[in-house]
């Protein structure tokens, strides 16, 4: 397949309700959406990064910049290009996995479209529906019970609240004797440290039967991570964290996590989320797809690499309502019984509202060799 041009757009799209974290609040989602123009056809990818890098290193102004500059010419410099090759023309680019992640997404879809094959499928999809859970950013206790009820109220299997020192044990009190019996876990987004304040935090959810605690620690600290699991019953999950698969690797052997959290766009791409994916089965480690905003084009993806059979936790795939009034897909998706269909179509098996799109688009280039 020969890429042709390579177009990058900015979008703006506002959140149906403000999503708070330890990083701060956000109330709209700038995204970079790619597009490859080929011989074969067009493809559609999505960058996960965020305005500014406080989830990682990369944000969004970063990522559009070393695509223009970096990846899209070398893609497009290329006699021939497939998704499996990516990552070799594009090795020479230190880092940066949210942009290659998205460039490699948009090759997927042009080349599995082609074909008329869906990602699913490609990826290695073992089932026709998913399990779905809603993360609920931080709010007063009030307010944040009502929205952990209507959730769960609209089908949703798992309930993921966010933390930080100081809002933790009383949230998950408040939300586990409102619900008992729904999966709770919690995400501290590397707000917490070794002091013994914070281990006794962190040790106090042990009593409401939570799934797991997702990345208490500072990114880089997989000994403290090894060191908080030996003094608190509940589960330690990674994300941050696990940038790659040899990451994943240490870090399972450190005894740092038990459970990992999966993000395409962190690792470098759906290939490499297999790659990790296949780590963690044959070291007997659960899995589930984390979200990032995602529009219609990154959750059809996402919802497509949660069908693997790893993925035995239910992830962050939420319904597309639950970040926006309107998406920018043609078929939005819904939730049905707390689950969502797998995309059976060609590529990411979802149509992009071209005209939607346009008219909220902030930027847009197209680079050609």
């Amino acid at each position: 397949m020969k890429v042709e041009a390579v177009e990058l757009r900015r979008v703006g799209l506002p959140l149906v309700a403000p999503f708070r974290t330890s990083f701060g609040a956000m109330t709209e989602r700038d995204f970079l959406l790619v597009r490859v123009h080929t011989d074969l056809g067009v493809g559609w990818g999505e960058c996960v990064a965020f305005p500014e890098p406080g989830y990682s290193e990369e944000y969004v102004d970063g990522a559009h910049d070393v695509l223009r500059r970096f990846l899209a010419p070398r893609v497009l410099a290329a006699p021939a290009v497939t998704a499996n090759g990516l990552g070799a023309l594009t090795a020479s680019v230190q880092g940066h996995a949210m942009a290659k992640a998205a460039l490699e997404l948009a090759v997927l879809d042009a080349e599995l479209r082609a074909t008329g094959t869906a990602l699913g499928e490609r990826l290695g999809a073992t089932r026709t529906a998913v399990d779905c859970g809603v993360s609920v950013g931080m709010f007063p206790i009030p307010e944040l019970l009502d929205h952990v009820d209507a959730y769960v109220a609209g089908g949703y299997r798992r309930v993921k609240l966010k933390i930080q020192p100081g809002f933790d044990v009383e949230p998950v009190r408040a939300v586990r004797e409102r619900h008992p019996d729904i999966g709770l876990q919690v995400d501290a987004n590397t707000a917490y440290t070794l002091d013994p304040a914070d281990v006794s935090a962190l040790a106090g959810l042990d009593p409401f039967g939570l799934l797991l605690i997702e990345q208490p620690l500072p990114v880089d600290d997989l000994l403290g991570h090894a060191e908080l699991a030996r003094r608190v019953r509940t589960p330690i999950c990674l994300d941050e964290s696990i940038t790659s698969v040899r990451a994943a690797e240490t870090a399972i052997a450190l005894g740092a996590c038990t459970i990992v959290n999966i993000k395409a766009g962190r690792v470098g791409g759906y290939l490499q989320a297999v790659r990790l994916h296949d780590l963690c089965v044959a070291r007997g480690v659960p899995v589930w797809c984390g979200g990032m905003l995602e529009t219609g084009i990154g959750r059809a993806a996402n919802v497509a690499l949660a069908a693997l059979p790893g993925f035995t936790l239910p992830g962050d795939t939420s319904a597309s309502d639950r970040y926006y009034a309107r998406d920018v897909v043609t078929e939005p998706f819904v939730l049905d019984a707390g689950r969502l269909p797998v995309p059976t179509g060609p590529g990411l098996g979802v149509t992009v509202d071209e005209a939607y799109l346009a008219s909220i688009t902030a930027f847009q280039e197209t680079i050609r060799p």
